[in-house]
């Protein structure tokens, strides 16, 4: 008989730091009861301390595999679902079935929110999960079992500049230039000189050669977005992020079509028929998929239909331990029109948690691993951030 499913266990990881995440509140943000608050300037809301959360699954042959998921708004909301309701579906199953497996509890809530949020935030850890059972039990890298490696190394861009000053980021950008790094993004949450002056400044302190994008956190019209595009088009911006409301997809294709900008989008989306909508609207020009909501099925899913319609593809990276990270290299691995990767810098350096030499980078490229699954595994170090949920 195959192996089978026989345990599933829960943990928060602690990934807190002195500075909230995108750096130090703004005037008028402050944290509530519960440690969150609220970016001003886009209306969302973050928590003062990082956590994510993470899964292991175990077989009854003793195989273990790793997943995680978006854990920094609510967690215990996704690990309950994952506690009460997904678990006595999944124990039991064979590994191997595990694009069967997803399948099958997406529709399990299909008249119930299947098609977002955290029950497929849930989803996610668990696919990742089975992937990493089924290359452990193989012996085969992720990336082998979809098909192979397609990039020896995967060009990466540092992902944020948490300082309080203009000057103090356009500082940082240039240490991580000076490391090698060809690309930086930053947030409009936090340029606090507004968007045109941060772009302007960037590009005087990096000089022509480096890539910058511009992160627009869900907050501009469609009229204001074809305008800032306009206005920080003398500063060559390498793409403009999420511009508008993710729900106003006709605003978008407008902003494709008339910005004279590269738009980049996709990072909350879950699955390929998120992308169906805006990829057949002609409304994107990069796909962002975010494994840390997708999974590596649906990660795939959302990659090849981009593939089919000739999209370039650079995936995201929002905050986590690295165990969605390592899944996300392997997969852009598997990828041909993947050409760059998201790098939190400001948790991947501290958290850098893991056995044996996973999660390489350096010159602005992660490297990819060949260690059976995922390749990463929580050191002695990263456990004592573990608390079981």
């Amino acid at each position: 008989m195959t192996d089978q499913i026989a345990a599933i266990e829960i943990f928060l990881v602690d990934l807190s730091q002195q500075q909230p995440y995108l750096g130090a509140l703004r005037d008028g943000e402050e944290i509530d009861p519960h440690g969150y608050f609220v970016r001003k300037q886009n209306g969302t809301v973050y928590p003062r301390k990082n956590r994510s959360l993470v899964l292991r699954l175990v077989t009854r042959d003793g195989v273990e595999g790793w997943g995680e998921t978006y854990g920094i708004v609510a967690p215990r909301a996704t690990a309950e679902i994952i506690k009460d309701l997904l678990t006595g579906f999944v124990i039991g199953s064979d590994p191997f079935d595990v694009q069967v497996i997803h399948d099958r509890l997406y529709d399990l809530m299909r008249v119930r929110g299947y098609n977002g949020g955290y029950y497929l935030d849930a989803l996610a850890a668990i696919d990742i999960a089975l992937w990493d059972i089924v290359g452990k039990i193989t012996g085969k890298p992720i990336h082998k079992l979809l098909g192979g490696r397609l990039h020896e190394r995967i060009h990466c861009y540092v992902s944020g500049l948490p300082c309080d000053t203009l000057s103090e980021r356009c500082e940082l950008a240039c240490t991580w230039r000076d490391r090698g790094f060809d690309a930086v993004k930053f947030a409009s949450p936090v340029a606090d000189d507004g968007v045109v002056t941060e772009m302007r400044e960037l590009r005087h302190a990096l000089g022509p050669e480096t890539r910058i994008a511009c992160d627009l956190h869900w907050t501009q019209t469609t009229a204001s977005a074809i305008e800032l595009a306009q206005q920080i088009a003398p500063y060559q911006p390498w793409f403009i992020e999420a511009p508008l409301p993710s729900e106003d997809i006709d605003g978008l294709k407008q902003v494709a079509t008339h910005s004279g900008q590269t738009v980049a989008v996709g990072e909350e989306w879950r699955t390929v028929f998120d992308a169906r909508l805006r990829i057949d609207k002609q409304a994107v020009h990069i796909v962002q998929p975010e494994m840390g909501h997708t999974g590596i099925t649906q990660f795939m899913r959302i990659g090849r239909y981009a593939e089919a319609h000739h999209l370039t593809i650079i995936p995201h990276a929002t905050i986590g331990s690295g165990i969605f990270l390592a899944a996300s290299l392997q997969a852009s691995a598997a990828l041909g029109n993947v050409v760059s990767h998201e790098f939190q810098h400001s948790l991947l350096e501290p958290f850098r948690h893991f056995t044996g030499d996973v999660l390489t980078y350096e010159n602005g490229a992660y490297g990819i691993t060949e260690t059976p699954g995922i390749g990463v595994e929580p050191s002695c170090e990263m456990k004592q951030r573990m608390d079981r949920v």
